[in-house]
């Protein structure tokens, strides 16, 4: 019995010494611990001043599958830091539920950037503007009695400082932070407010200096940045924001010049052109912030990524969140321009140890009426950028006893104060050109071309199959009330859609009347204001539709005599994400709606008794998933059949099955 004991005993001490030991393991698994600080030139990393890259990359935009891979690119590329948002609606979907799995495993995420011997700037807002729905407020922020967002409103700050605390107690209990061995070397509060502060006056300031010192109270150990933020604590880093930041000055002597959004693409509305910003000018801008002063940059997007489910802000902003960026949606390297960017990197890597020597402001030297000179020089090490401003001409210059060519915008980068690493202007990286077969997903160029579309005879496969959603309401979760409820208020932004149900009775006085006049006379549909989209039924048939932001629409009706339901599809496609005071911003109808055109007195529907039903059948049956589309009555598409404007399809894969909805952007 004593020896069962011994060893017993031993088996304990053994498990407890593994446990240690992966304690051990999992505070060591990235760095050492260290430090991070700043003076007025840069930010110091266990006690050295470093030029730092970064590369912008939302984790819920890609799979976590996904993740590894991507952060491998990343540095590849040349970069030394990962920097995201983290976005309060995706971890807090429901007020005190928190969701940190798959895509919104943040933890995971940062883990797999440590691992990689990359840094980490972690943006927590919880505000990120970001194209995201909402700009990453929960919709359930807006029910809080009394709540005003960013603003000097108590409701508010109580819900944002919980949220803020959650965050940085995740990292420090996941040991993330710089000094326990984690990547965290920087984190962000709030986000642009410096934009919109004015609007909610001396109480904007109030908030703003309150939310600095909170985040600063909480004792994360790292230095925290607020970007746009001109009025800035001293203790908070400001920083830019913008396509070009070499002007950019940070509010005291004492900080380094920091570039939290570097926007080497844009975003892509519905509709809309794609935007592209080419390579060169990315680097020029890069090139001339290191060269005028600056320490930090990042890339706003260098991945962008996927807007999955609902996630897109807007209103109308697509799915795909490319952002023109250096690995393109899909993960792939979309050249020139990463390789052009990486060869920029290691040029100005090279220039590190003359960027972080000299200690006050490089040598300017006049080369030109558009060209300049900035040299970083110490008795050890000499770093030069000659730069050319004219946007038309190449300009030959002289500059320490040699002669330059220089191109029209452009930086050419001497890590020796001699021999030119790099010049922005010229790409030495091959074009990557991007092509699928037709009738491909998606297929697309990484530059511009003229569209050649060969003529295909229109066939229809066999295997397509339909499902047509049901016009109104389709389930017995629908209630009636009297009046036009707010769009949000009923949906609470569990789905995109809300019908609207309501009865109109053509009496036949009326009917006799209308067909009478019938070129005087045109019973309308007129609603004073709406936002994204509305599609309107009349007896189940579709008669019109619009698409704006707070618009009027004005809508013709064919009646029948008697009863007539009117079905109205409200629809958002993202919600606001920018701009002050977006919890008033709302959704679905304002003002009145009305009916003219009749015998009588126009009808103020605004008043009549509506039944509500919140979202689609087919939504909600989830027709869309692998798992439940087959549980639904599908029917082979028929090439004789017009489809309904509410009709799903799905085609069987060799490996998945494709389903959608013919709903939205076909009006758009």
């Amino acid at each position: 019995m004593l020896g069962f004991r011994k060893n017993k005993f031993r088996f304990v001490i053994l498990i407890i010494s593994i446990v240690l030991q992966l304690s051990i393991l999992k505070a060591e698994l990235f760095f050492k611990p260290f430090n991070v600080s700043y003076d007025h030139r840069a930010l110091i990393i266990d006690g050295n001043r470093r030029m730092l890259i970064s590369a912008g990359f939302h984790y819920p935009r890609a799979t976590p599958e996904m993740w590894p891979d991507l952060i491998a690119k990343i540095k590849e590329g040349g970069a030394d830091v990962v920097q995201s948002y983290a976005f309060w609606n995706g971890h807090e979907p429901v007020r005190g539920q928190y969701n940190f799995e798959g895509r919104y495993d943040i933890v995971k995420f940062v883990k797999l950037v440590g691992m990689s011997g990359l840094y980490f700037h972690l943006r927590i807002g919880p505000y990120v503007c970001a194209e995201w729905n909402f700009g990453g407020f929960p919709v359930w922020l807006r029910d809080i009695p009394g709540i005003e967002f960013r603003t000097d409103n108590k409701p508010f700050k109580e819900e944002m400082q919980r949220f803020v605390e959650k965050m940085v107690n995740l990292m420090r209990q996941e040991l993330l932070f710089s000094w326990q061995g984690g990547p965290i070397i920087l984190l962000q509060i709030e986000n642009e407010y410096g934009n919109i502060e004015s609007s909610y006056g001396q109480s904007g300031k109030d908030y703003a200096m309150w939310a600095a010192s909170m985040a600063y109270g909480l004792g994360a150990g790292v230095p925290w940045v607020m970007c746009k933020q001109t009025d800035a604590p001293e203790y908070i880093l400001d920083a830019c924001n913008g396509y070009y930041c070499d002007g950019f000055k940070p509010n005291s002597y004492n900080k380094p010049t920091l570039w939290t959004e570097e926007w080497n693409g844009w975003y892509t509305s519905w509709g809309e052109r794609v935007p592209h910003r080419p390579a060169e000018d990315i680097a020029f801008a890069v090139a001339r912030f290191f060269q005028r002063g600056g320490s930090y940059q990042n890339y706003y997007m260098y991945f962008g990524g996927t807007n999955f489910g609902r996630t897109a802000g807007g209103p109308f902003y697509i799915t795909s969140y490319d952002y023109d960026a250096p690995l393109d949606e899909y993960g792939l390297l979309s050249q020139p321009k990463w390789g052009h960017l990486k060869d920029l990197h290691a040029a100005l890597k090279l220039c590190e140890p003359a960027l972080v020597a000299v200690d006050d402001s490089p040598q300017y030297i006049k080369l030109g009426p558009k060209q300049e000179a900035h040299v970083y020089r110490t008795e050890i090490v000499c770093s030069a950028f000659l730069a050319n401003i004219d946007e038309h001409n190449t300009a030959s210059v002289r500059f320490l006893g040699r002669v330059y060519s220089l191109p029209p915008w452009s930086v050419s980068i001497l890590p020796n104060c001699s021999d030119v690493a790099y010049n922005t202007a010229k790409v030495r990286t091959q074009i990557s050109v991007k092509t699928q077969e037709f009738g491909s997903p998606s297929s697309y160029m990484t530059e511009p071309r003229i569209l050649q579309v060969e003529e295909v005879v229109p066939t229809i496969s066999k295997t397509w199959m339909t499902l047509e959603d049901p016009v109104g309401a389709w389930s017995e979760n629908n209630f009636t009330v009297q009046g036009i409820l707010e769009h949000l208020n009923v949906t609470k932004d569990t789905s995109d859609y809300l019908w609207l149900i309501t009865r109109i009775q053509i009496s036949e006085e009326e009917m006799s009347f209308l067909e009478a006049n019938e070129d005087s006379f045109t019973p309308t549909l007129i609603i004073e204001s709406m936002r994204d989209v509305v599609q309107i039924f009349l007896n189940g048939q579709f008669a019109g539709s619009a698409v704006g932001r707070w618009v009027r629409v004005v809508q013709p009706l064919h009646f029948v005599q008697g009863y007539n339901e009117l079905a109205i599809l409200s629809e958002t496609v993202g919600l606001q994400n920018y701009g002050a005071f977006l919890e008033k911003d709302g959704a679905g109808f304002r003002g009145q709606i009305k009916l003219t055109g009749l015998k009588t007195e126009e009808i103020d529907l605004s008043t009549s008794l509506w039944t509500y039903q919140v979202g689609l059948k087919g939504e909600f049956m989830k027709v869309y998933s692998p798992d439940q589309h087959k549980f639904a009555n599908w029917v082979h598409l028929s090439p004789d059949k017009l489809p309904s404007m509410l009709t799903w399809y799905k085609v069987p894969h060799p490996t998945i099955m494709v389903t959608g909805i013919r709903q939205l952007t076909c009006h758009i």
